[in-house]
């Protein structure tokens, strides 16, 4: 039965080819033809291929600033790493002052110094900036978040200078008995070890709680113009959903701004990374290998570059400074690269 059913709908002429058009005899309604039409071109003003013309060449100009530094620093320092007689990875040596044709120098101290002292910063500093940024953002009144706003981003116009100044002779007393409860307390670990009672001055210790307070400005400002850019949308329907205050910052803006809270973060520890006069002020010199103990001095990349600027008559020792700035420059580079690759993954999420 399916199939006399089948064959007599399938033998059925189409019903444009009866003869009075359709069923029921109406004449079918002539499709209008199908026509293409071209879309127009944009119109493109002079402002607008001058504009496209100083973007693109302002990238273009940075790619090559930045190809050009790197090939600085390698030209520079190849002639003092051919005559470094120890490793410059694994070498805690650094001297330059014996014998110019035989130079011993390494950078494993250098980069331990400037690792431990950038990353004390950033656990100091990213909670705090992380709460301003909420209370700014989410807390407080017009009136107030304005005012303090502007205060907080003073902070990053003040010279390196003042900081290394400020920390030597007003902080580091205010420090001492902070450090000396570590070493009573937490003595036992060697990040909190110290074999003298010389106090926190000229130490990473000191050092770091400086950088903080040097690169809170930034993280707290990039974050802050994310948070407020998190969509009114979001936080009125978590509002109307009876959520707090907090759980809106929970649920809503942390998600949302986690991704530019990142990147001030690695911003701030870029900062910290390449700081030189306010670390030249405040780390006192060393002779000793560096023990990883937040109370100890040292020199960091930018520090070490500084104290040894009268040797940079001779472009051999100087290229062998050239050579720890080039792991600075390779170092700075891989942390922004990680950052943006972090940042990049959670909004592909």
């Amino acid at each position: 039965m399916s199939d006399a059913t089948t064959e007599s709908v399938s033998s059925r002429p189409p019903a444009a080819a009866l003869p009075g058009g359709g069923p029921g005899g109406q004449t079918p309604i002539p499709e209008a033809p199908i026509t293409t039409t071209t879309p127009a071109k944009p119109v493109v003003r002079p402002g607008d291929r001058i504009f496209s013309g100083l973007a693109t060449g302002s990238g273009i100009f940075i790619i090559v600033l930045i190809a050009a530094v790197a090939a600085f620093l390698v030209l520079r320092a190849v002639p003092a790493l051919q005559r470094d007689q120890v490793n410059f990875f694994t070498s805690r040596e650094f001297d330059t002052t014996t014998d110019v044709n035989a130079l011993r120098f390494g950078v494993l101290d250098l980069f331990g110094v400037t690792v431990t002292v950038s990353l004390m910063a950033l656990v100091l500093a990213t909670p705090v900036s992380l709460g301003i940024a909420i209370f700014l953002s989410q807390y407080a009144p017009r009136r107030v978040a304005g005012p303090l706003a502007y205060v907080v981003d003073l902070l990053a116009a003040v010279p390196s200078i003042v900081y290394g100044l400020w920390g030597l002779l007003v902080l580091a007393p205010v420090l001492n008995p902070v450090g000396t409860w570590f070493n009573d307390e937490l003595g036992f670990l060697f990040l909190f070890s110290r074999d003298s009672g010389s106090g926190v001055g000229g130490t990473i210790f000191l050092g770091g709680v400086v950088l903080a307070v040097m690169i809170l400005p930034i993280i707290t400002a990039v974050t802050r113009e994310v948070f407020v850019q998190t969509p009114v949308s979001q936080i009125e329907a978590a509002l109307a959903l009876g959520a707090t205050r907090w759980e809106v910052v929970r649920t809503c803006v942390l998600p949302f701004g986690k991704s530019g809270f990142v990147s001030g973060a690695m911003l701030g520890l870029g900062r910290a990374l390449g700081e030189t006069i306010a670390l030249y002020i405040i780390l006192r010199t060393s002779s000793s290998a560096f023990g990883y103990s937040l109370f100890e001095g040292g020199s960091t990349f930018a520090s070490k570059i500084a104290l040894g600027a009268g040797e940079f008559n001779n472009n051999i020792v100087a290229g062998a400074y050239i050579a720890a700035g080039l792991v600075l420059f390779v170092l700075t580079f891989v942390i922004n690269s990680l950052a943006r690759a972090a940042v990049a993954g959670k909004k592909e999420r």
